[in-house]
């Protein structure tokens, strides 16, 4: 998504946003959306790194929770080391938790790391109980030993509403050692009263048509939307919610997206900082069966030349056409939005829109686009595009070339007033070098033409939209974002909770098709503290916003390049290429792409994993 993060952004911009975020409503951006339930999603252990003392953990001896030597921590420098004494011996460690009872999802995590003296193959000498109350969730011995930790993961949601123990008990017998290490316990709740019966992603398919007109400028458009979609899911679907991301950029009093005149549904309260819409539907949808709703809509840019906003002439209007929210396992994804990266999720999707607008402004848009002729002064811009997850488009009186790159794709620069001639054609030359490289690598560019409107003035760097990017003039920058065609857009995945998953394989395939290989890079890396993780979710880096560049970019390209090292080039490009394939217009988790990987190679990558803080 954004390429410079945060270090291009001048004074005045952050004053700007300061400004919007006083006029936001107190309660808005951290309202509950309207569901059958409430569930604010919490992490209910207290200490879970022991970073903080003891407190509140129970432990049978002092030393249990320690930083002594002969073990290490999972993050951090403290930890819960159990037994290792090599005689007969009993430690156990417990705190006592209240997991809420509105939540539908409860989950108990910890890394456990095993080391042990004994030599026995079938033999269970020594042992750790884990328990959430008087229920066993697993038992382990010194047959379980393993290098380096290893993340265990327990559903506990049948104790939602209960306040119980989670304990862990070890033992050992009479001779040689096992060390039951233990480190980064955590319970997370999220969800609603009602779980899914699964964790399928729904509601599925959906379809947009959109109708807008603009004003003179194309800083205004009014007209009607309709979505159809499917419930894929086992479980009932009994109401959807629209994503209108950009009232983030307003005030619930003066939204810059409208939506009226709801049909196929009743429209609820708004939610989220007035980012959420929830549409109540006439009859539950059980799976495989389909609806439509519509809508009026209104758009209103601001002024800034941001993803949403106007510089001068030349209005950019990303995130803009309301867009369905995913559920799942964990039940409606209604995240906030944030201006340091990226919140979206949503699945692949086709769009029909249709464009009314004065025949002076060019309206380079997501999709394969046809211009015919309106009423007076005025042109009709039809943009089809199939399988992708938002779209986006500009309009303004730009300067456009065209060119094709050497494997076929159509390629448009759309260019503001100060950009020169030479820097357009140098942009043109970039884009259409880039969508090469990454088809080689990952598969061919599957959205037919690809357009990028450029302007020096963008204070975020770059974005990315299926077919259609904003950038800078820079080679790199305008790379990155044509890699994000791949990263987000054909393999999809949740933004706010994952988005090393987009912004590190960018930034790996940018550094790629430049020839870098990122040699040593690794070795530069400092941590800022032990909850500091590639994988951490945006909601972290939104209170960490310095360090979200350094580590998701920096840090997650380069662990990529160790990756790559560890299997060999070969072996790193088919495993890319691969699960580029196997998750072509799908969604990726970190989970998938970790067992993709370890399926690529013999080596156990369980340590590589807990060096580069690849949680998941």
């Amino acid at each position: 998504m954004r390429s410079t993060p945060h270090k291009v952004l001048a004074a005045s911009a952050f004053a700007i946003a300061a400004l919007i975020a006083a006029a936001l409503p107190a309660t808005s951006a951290a309202a509950a959306p309207a569901a059958p339930a409430a569930c604010t999603p919490t992490q209910v252990v207290g200490n879970g790194g022991f970073e903080s003392g003891t407190s509140p953990w129970s432990q049978s001896q002092t030393s249990v929770i320690t930083n002594r030597a002969g073990q290490s921590a999972h993050g951090g420098t403290y930890f819960a080391w159990l037994n290792g004494v090599g005689s007969t011996h009993t430690d156990t460690l417990s705190q006592s938790v209240t997991i809420p009872s509105g939540c539908s999802t409860a989950t108990l995590t910890f890394w456990l790391h095993i080391g042990t003296a004994e030599t026995t193959t079938s033999t269970k000498y020594d042992k750790l109980t884990a328990k959430i109350g008087t229920t066993t969730l697993a038992t382990y011995s010194n047959l379980d030993k393993n290098t380096g930790y290893a993340q265990k993961s327990f559903d506990v949601s049948a104790f939602a509403g209960q306040t119980v123990s989670v304990a862990f008990t070890g033992t050992e017998d009479s001779s040689l050692q096992t060390s039951f290490v233990v480190d980064d316990i955590a319970l997370d709740t999220s969800g609603g009263t009602v779980p899914p019966a699964d964790s399928t992603r729904t509601p599925a398919a959906p379809a947009y048509t959109v109708n807008l007109s603009s004003n003179a400028s194309g800083t205004g458009w009014t007209g009607h939307e309709s979505a159809s979609f499917t419930n894929a899911s086992a479980t009932a679907l009994s109401e959807v919610y629209l994503r209108l991301w950009d009232n983030y950029h307003g005030t619930c009093s003066a939204m810059p997206i409208t939506v009226t005149n709801v049909t196929g549904g009743t429209a609820g309260a708004l939610s989220v900082g007035c980012t959420a819409l929830q549409i109540t539907l006439p009859t539950p949808l059980a799976q495989g069966q389909s609806a439509t709703i519509g809508f009026d809509l209104g758009i209103t840019v601001p002024s800034g030349a941001d993803r949403f906003g106007y510089d001068g002439a030349f209005s950019m209007v990303g995130n803009a056409l309301p867009v369905l929210a995913v559920r799942d396992g964990a039940g409606w994804h209604l995240d906030p939005y944030t201006n340091n990266g990226e919140s979206f999720y949503s699945l692949a999707s086709d769009f029909n829109v249709t464009l009314d607008h004065p025949t002076s402004l060019l309206v380079p848009a997501t999709g394969a686009s046809v211009d015919t002729p309106g009423t007076s002064g005025r042109t009709v811009t039809t943009a089809t595009a199939t399988k992708v997850r938002d779209f986006a488009w500009a309009a303004g009186p730009f300067s456009k070339i065209s060119g094709t790159s050497a494997s076929g794709t159509p390629v448009n620069i759309y260019s503001v007033s100060g950009i020169s001639a030479s820097d357009s054609q140098s942009m043109l030359t970039t884009a259409k070098s880039a969508v090469d490289a990454h088809s080689a690598r990952f598969g061919a560019y599957p959205y037919g033409e690809l357009d990028a409107v450029i302007d020096n003035n963008y204070w975020f760097g770059g974005m990315e939209y299926p077919g259609f990017v904003l950038d800078l003039v820079s080679t790199t920058a305008l790379t990155h974002e044509i890699a994000h065609q791949w990263w987000y857009g054909i393999v999809g995945d949740d933004e706010y909770t994952s988005p090393w998953l987009d912004e590190s394989f960018t930034d790996y395939a940018t550094d790629l098709a430049q020839n870098k290989t990122g040699a040593s890079c690794w070795n530069s890396v400092s941590w800022a503290s032990s909850a500091e993780k590639i994988t951490n979710s945006m909601g972290y880096w939104d209170a960490h916003s310095s360090r979200y560049s350094t580590v998701v970019y920096g840090y997650g390209k380069c662990a990529l390049h160790d990756l790559r090292r560890v299997l060999g080039d070969t072996a790193m490009a088919k495993l890319l290429k691969d699960y580029a394939t196997s998750h072509w217009y799908g969604v990726s988790t970190t989970a998938e792409f970790k067992a993709a990987a370890q399926a690529a190679t013999t080596t156990d990558l369980t340590s590589f994993w807990t060096t580069h803080r690849i949680d998941g």
